[in-house]
């Protein structure tokens, strides 16, 4: 067979452990695997001391185009993505404008989105109190799954995003059950965190802890607890997004023993950071559900280790610097992450406290390709799609301001050293992204629908 492209010599990682191979890809798929593979290819890359994985599937990303364009676009954020090591994508229905609540919608991200993906990239369809009637429609015509908000999100500007009620949420569950669409839930109770933001505002309480302190553990686990219930009550399939608690996983733990089809994801920043450094760096590190105190994130990393948590995703969600002016509370809540996902927690889940690289694959891969039904990705094996990265784990960098992608290049990890280094990202076959030459090519993404 002569392959399109040949990697060799890498420690490949499998579903059950990491080998040396050689893997041929040829038509976009992985069509080959094997100790040695000596066909002719068009083009061979030189593995030798790096861990060859599947791409990252990031299923929480805000792109903000249409609309809010100047916040990013799927050009810079797909760059950004790949030059982190993501290789797909699911867009969420905000923060664009108008946001994703109904069809004509759905129809406008999708042309925004033609030729300008530099990975594969899929949407979410919005729940909302005035789309229960849209719902199937948005199902139909190929989103991935469906997102809402329990947590205080109104907007005065009439085609943006706002939370559900309570009827909302339990009307939506039971269509939502009928479609078998997945519900992917932010959870935190939107009259107490508000009120206590309010509060702490106007007492002059503005440290990271204290931010943190305003949006307290039993706010996530309250909405959690009643996300269940209703998903309970009506079948709905459930995904409980950037979870930031112990507490909250216990809750989603015991609920799935139960029966219930319940899925749970949180993001590198809540691994990365304490709420006493988010007075050192400033509200770049603003973000909702919030940084947690040292001892709460000790917990957290207790789950990550022992399987609890089902995924990470990057939850990138920018803004234009002068949104992130001022103090906690006057700035936009949201953390640009998407080019530090794998090389991040790589270096602290694998090399500092020894997760199995193999149990990472699964965390940044294998089990959201599963949950959200996508087939054709989320592992190295044959007939898969060609999405692989290549990760350096003895190379170290510091995260500047100028080798960002993001339209708006802050982020919360500028300044920090990161023992680990993706240097090659490859979509179907195609290398978008290595280390010497950047982002390479024209973009080469491609729409992945349920339909």
């Amino acid at each position: 067979m002569n392959f399109d492209l040949v990697i060799k010599g890498g420690n490949v990682v499998l579903r059950d452990g990491v080998y040396k191979l050689d893997i041929g890809i040829k038509d976009e798929k992985i069509s080959c695997i094997a100790e040695h593979i000596t066909d002719d290819a068009k083009e061979v890359i030189d593995a030798a001391g790096q861990y060859v994985m599947p791409g990252m599937i990031d299923t929480h990303v805000h792109i903000s185009e249409p609309g809010r364009t100047e916040w990013e676009g799927f050009e810079t954020g797909s760059k950004s993505l790949a030059a982190g090591g993501t290789t797909s994508y699911v867009e969420m229905p905000l923060n664009a404008l108008p946001a994703t609540i109904n069809k004509e919608a759905l129809d406008l991200k999708l042309e925004a989105a033609v030729n300008q993906n530099y990975v594969d990239y899929a949407f979410y369809g919005g729940l909302v109190p005035e789309n229960l009637d849209k719902l199937k429609e948005l199902s139909d015509a190929g989103v991935l799954a469906f997102k809402c908000f329990l947590s205080d999100i109104t907007s005065d500007i009439p085609e943006d995003f706002v939370n559900v009620d309570d009827y909302t949420l339990y009307k939506g569950m039971q269509k939502l059950a009928e479609l078998d669409q997945i519900l992917c839930i932010h959870a935190e109770n939107a009259s107490v965190t508000s009120g206590l933001a309010k509060e702490y505002e106007r007492e002059g309480k503005n440290s990271g802890v204290e931010y943190a302190e305003s949006r307290p553990i039993f706010t996530e686990v309250e909405a959690v607890s009643r996300a269940i219930l209703f998903a309970k009550e009506t079948g709905c399939k459930l995904h409980l997004v950037h979870i930031s608690t112990s507490e909250a996983i216990q809750t989603i733990l015991k609920a799935r023993a139960e029966g219930v089809d319940v899925t749970v994801e949180s993001c590198p920043h809540y691994f990365a950071f304490t709420a006493d450094q988010v007075d050192e760096i400033g509200p770049r590190a603003k973000c909702q559900p919030p940084i947690r105190k040292a001892e709460d994130q000790a917990r957290l990393w207790d789950e990550l280790l022992n399987g609890n948590i089902d995924w990470l995703t990057s939850d990138h969600s920018p803004c234009t610097e002068d949104l992130k002016q001022g103090n906690i509370w006057e700035a936009w809540g949201g953390i640009s992450g998407a080019q530090n996902n794998v090389d991040l927690m790589f270096d602290l889940a694998v090399k500092q406290r020894g997760l199995a690289v193999n149990k990472f694959v699964d965390l940044i891969a294998t089990t959201p390709a599963e949950r959200f039904n996508i087939p054709h990705k989320g592992e190295i094996a044959v007939s898969k799609d060609a999405d692989i990265i290549l990760v350096d784990p003895n190379q170290s960098y510091t995260v500047k301001r100028e080798n960002l992608y993001y339209k708006n290049k802050h982020s919360a990890y500028e300044g920090r050293k990161i023992d680990c280094r993706v240097t090659k990202t490859i979509v179907r076959g195609n290398v978008v992204f290595d280390l010497e030459n950047g982002i390479v090519g024209e973009p080469v993404g491609k729409l992945i629908s349920a339909k």
